[in-house]
């Protein structure tokens, strides 16, 4: 059941969650700033996050727009003096070349692997068809997942009030230790990987600018988004990988060097966080170690797809703290 409805309940947990991460801050407006209702608290607190996002996404445009400007010049002029000598020998360019005069589109397709295999790549040109044309009903999970949003930040002191009331009894005096020690472990989880992917971004975006790579700075903000879920940086290597060919065209650089500082820079960076900065600040946290962190991250992942990953450590946690309580003696929060 929770697999056929996955899709209907992914707007709705990560709206929970960000109405879970918001409340703080529409109970401070609503409180200390003495605004009377909490609807324009809401109102004021989601005018702020987009003011804020917004105003992160004006002030990147101005370098994107430059960059790309000037690595579209760069490829236009690597191609138009492109030379073959300086990656393939005469011999290579003579074999190419005669075998693309002697190519024979018929004869081509007279072989049974290619008309399979072109019968086999029909579907799946058909689904990215079928799937750009569905942007309509991504438009309008989004939405939904706003309005999940908005009618949870107004009812979350309710909820706050009253989940108790949802409990047998007999059960209260058990399940609320677990539920505040969930709380706990993720409020610490997400201030401590927030602080992890601040690091990890200014050290990338450092990192990419000192190599000279082409929209370096705006990359490093990216894949310090992405680290919002660990190891999650791993997608903005095909990007940079773009990217260091663009810096090749741009500069005349061999392409083994500009890939070589690329995947240099994701080293140092990835071996300073697993060494430093995951076992001072999320091992401090989570009290678990990066092999631990990687396997929790494995774990819940496979179970729960992105999700799992998100809430992945802060399930640990409290997967460590019930066996200590129950198995061990020991209280919560030791």
């Amino acid at each position: 059941m929770l697999s056929r409805l996955y899709g209907i309940l992914l707007p709705f947990f990560v709206s929970f969650l960000l109405a879970w991460l918001l409340d703080p801050l529409v109970t401070f407006i609503q409180h200390k700033c003495r605004v009377k209702y909490r609807a324009l608290s809401v109102a004021i607190t989601l005018i702020l996050l987009v003011l804020v996002v917004g105003l992160g996404i004006y002030l990147l445009i101005p370098s994107l727009k430059h960059e790309v400007q000037v690595s579209a010049v760069a490829v236009e002029q690597y191609f138009d003096t492109f030379d073959a000598d300086r990656y393939l020998t005469k011999e290579q360019q003579e074999k190419i070349r005669a075998t693309l005069d002697g190519l024979n589109m018929e004869s081509l397709l007279s072989y049974p692997e290619v008309r399979d295999g072109i019968k086999n790549l029909l579907p799946t040109i058909g689904g990215w068809i079928t799937g750009g044309l569905s942007w309509l009903s991504e438009l309008l999970v989004l939405f939904v997942g706003f309005l999940y949003l908005i009618f949870l930040l107004l009812s979350f002191p309710s909820i706050r009030a009253n989940w108790r009331n949802y409990i047998p009894r007999k059960y209260l005096p058990e399940v609320s230790p677990i539920v505040h020690e969930l709380s706990v472990n993720m409020n610490a989880y997400f201030r401590g990987q927030a602080l992890v992917a601040l690091c990890v971004g200014i050290l990338f975006a450092i990192g990419f600018s000192l190599i000279g790579m082409p929209m370096g700075f705006v990359m490093g903000v990216i894949i310090g988004v992405l680290n919002l879920v660990p190891y999650m940086q791993a997608l903005g290597i095909p990007p940079c990988i773009l990217l260091s060919l663009v810096q090749s065209a741009q500069t005349g650089q061999p392409v083994w060097l500009t890939l070589l500082l690329m995947a240099t820079v994701f080293i140092v960076v990835q071996t300073f966080q697993d060494l430093v900065l995951t076992p001072k600040i999320m091992g401090k946290v989570t009290g678990l170690g990066p092999a631990a962190i990687l396997l929790s991250l494995s774990f819940w992942g496979a179970l729960m797809g992105v999700v799992g990953m998100i809430i992945a450590l802060p399930l640990t946690s409290l997967g460590i703290s019930c066996y200590k309580h129950y198995v061990l003696g020991e209280k919560f929060g030791d």
